[in-house]
């Protein structure tokens, strides 16, 4: 593993990891008023197609860090979707 791939896990790290606390609040408290489901649906696609650019171009980095970002931002997008659908008058 070189140095460029050790800067590329690190920062994969750090971005997967902004979004663990976010993805926690939402799950406490069942509370996705102020997400944008549209917002969420564009960020999950791409990071997604990121995972398959990852792949193809055989980049660890890239397919770790945006396979975990996918799975949280999909647990938000799911919860949010979820709560739209049970509550509709409660969530925007």
């Amino acid at each position: 593993m070189d140095a460029t791939e050790v800067l590329g896990l690190v920062a994969a790290g750090i971005t997967t990891l902004a979004n663990i606390p976010q993805t926690v609040k939402i799950i406490r408290t069942k509370s996705t008023k102020s997400i944008s489901a549209f917002t969420y649906s564009m960020l999950f696609t791409g990071m997604a197609v990121w995972v398959v650019y990852g792949i193809l171009t055989n980049d660890l980095p890239i397919i770790i860090g945006n396979a975990i970002a996918t799975a949280l931002c999909g647990t938000i997008l799911f919860v949010k979707l979820y709560m739209k659908l049970s509550k509709p008058e409660a969530e925007e």
